[in-house]
């Protein structure tokens, strides 16, 4: 059972004939096994009391279930139960605002007619003017058609909508870059090329998300090719960087160097490419992949062009079969695969000093409580467990540092430098076996990252 959080959060509206009724409220929420996080008196009368309480629930079954343990304790009355993070998201969240005044007819003549036409035709004559004189210079792309929203799989583009407006509230927040949720109702590799193609003028960067593999590959690919400015799957990169910063700091943990250890990547999807392909380009001992039909070898047949590549450069002793196979004197298990496919039987084979990074969510590819019986360092994707291996600890700094210095493309030192920056915020006193990577408001973190980003950046641009 997931314990209670803010993501399945709501709000009862009780009234209580006793006034001394609260106590008998939240232990009914308690043992049910909510937990109450805030109780408001918003009506007192002399035969009745009415309160607010906001409880923390695991699921929404679960919520609905608190909700009937307070309605049946005595003299009670739930008139009212509202979901809290539906609330949140009612009209969306996110809005556009001006950032000059536009209070009398001078603001009006030169923010638009007829004062803008000069400004156009300052673009016009050189292009490149456009960073300088409209948003393009702090805004990002939000791009995704769908097929591949969180763990949720292929839910389209509407459905798609709260989490890339999510994404690009956390761009705002964590590194002021204004970003726009872009879905598109396609899945035509070639439509979403070009769709991308002809907005692009519009944005300072853009940030595929959520594209399901392998055509995410292919999208990015060519848009590379074809863009000006900056193209990052977060999926793909964001992933790989903050899973390098981790086991960075991890192997610091365990005391062993990248160059030493043997790392099994369950999973090679887009998140699993990308993480393999970092850590070979920072040199680690070796790698070992595994799909749904075992570990990947240059014998595997059907691969696509990016597997086919993490074939013929992993695996260096052979190995096949399955997970047991793979993890037998592993120094390093990552998860990127889906929940539940790790047993303590496949944790027993590690080695000694193991780091298992078990980032399936909502559920990972095993409890942490037992991969920490196997394993002397453990991190998980979920927020309610240490070492929370997060996307956000990356894209906004990283997005910051490319648009501060106007670059075009992303490259793996770029990569390699932002983890490593990212590692370092984790200073010699902090680090422990539960603290390895940031949290993610820690206010040091987009400025390491934007810093390393740029400093790569302007040294490729001469």
């Amino acid at each position: 059972m997931s314990a209670p959080s803010a993501s399945f959060s709501i709000t009862m509206q009780v009234e209580l004939a006793d006034p001394h009724g609260i106590g008998a409220i939240t232990t009914a929420v308690g043992d049910a096994g909510g937990v109450v996080t805030a109780l408001d008196v918003v009506e007192s009368r002399g035969d009745a009391l009415v309160v607010d309480m906001a409880c923390n629930a695991f699921d929404e079954g679960h919520a609905e279930r608190l909700t009937a343990a307070v309605e049946a304790v005595d003299g009670a009355h739930v008139r009212a139960m509202s979901d809290r993070t539906m609330l949140l998201h009612l009209g969306g969240k996110l809005e556009i605002a001006s950032r000059v005044p536009l209070q009398t007819r001078d603001d009006l003549s030169m923010a638009y007619t007829p004062g803008v036409g000069r400004v156009s035709m300052a673009i016009a004559k050189d292009p490149s003017a456009v960073r300088k004189f409209t948003i393009k210079c702090n805004t990002v792309a939000v791009v995704t058609d769908g097929t591949a929203v969180l763990g949720l799989g292929n839910i389209g583009p509407e459905a798609a909508m709260p989490v890339m407006e999510g994404k690009a509230l956390l761009f705002k927040r964590f590194a002021g870059v204004d970003a726009w949720p872009i879905c598109l109702a396609t899945q035509d590799t070639d439509e979403i090329v070009r769709i991308v193609e002809c907005i692009a003028p519009g944005f300072g960067g853009i940030n595929l998300e959520d594209i399901a593999a392998p055509r995410c590959f292919e999208v990015e690919e060519r848009l590379r090719a074809k863009l000006d400015i900056p193209v990052f799957h977060d999926d793909q990169h964001g992933t790989a960087v903050v899973v390098f910063a981790a086991l960075t700091n991890a192997l610091r943990v365990v005391g062993k160097q990248m160059k030493d250890v043997r790392v099994v990547v369950l999973g090679i999807g887009a998140a699993g490419v990308a993480v393999t392909k970092l850590l070979l380009a920072e040199g680690v001992g070796d790698v070992v992949t595994l799909n749904r039909r075992g570990v990947l070898a240059e014998s595997t047949p059907s691969l696509d062009e990016p597997r086919r590549w993490i074939a013929t450069h992993t695996n260096r002793e052979g190995r096949v079969g399955g997970i047991a196979e793979a993890v037998d004197a592993a120094d390093v298990l990552i998860g990127v695969s889906g929940p539940n496919l790790v047993t303590e039987e496949h944790l027993a084979k590690l080695g000694k000093d193991a780091i298992v990074f078990a980032l399936a969510n909502p559920t990972p590819e095993v409890d942490s409580e037992i991969a920490r019986r196997y394993a002397a360092v453990v991190a998980t994707g979920r927020s309610d467990e240490p070492n929370q291996i997060n996307n956000v600890l990356v894209f906004p700094g990283f997005f910051r540092g490319l648009l501060n210095v106007g670059a075009k493309k992303v490259t793996e030192e770029m990569k390699l430098e932002a983890g490593r920056a990212l590692a370092a915020v984790v200073t010699e006193e902090e680090l422990s076996p539960a603290y390895i990577i940031p949290t993610v408001f820690n206010p040091a973190v987009a400025p390491a990252v934007s810093s390393a980003v740029e400093r790569v950046a302007r040294s490729s641009m001469g």
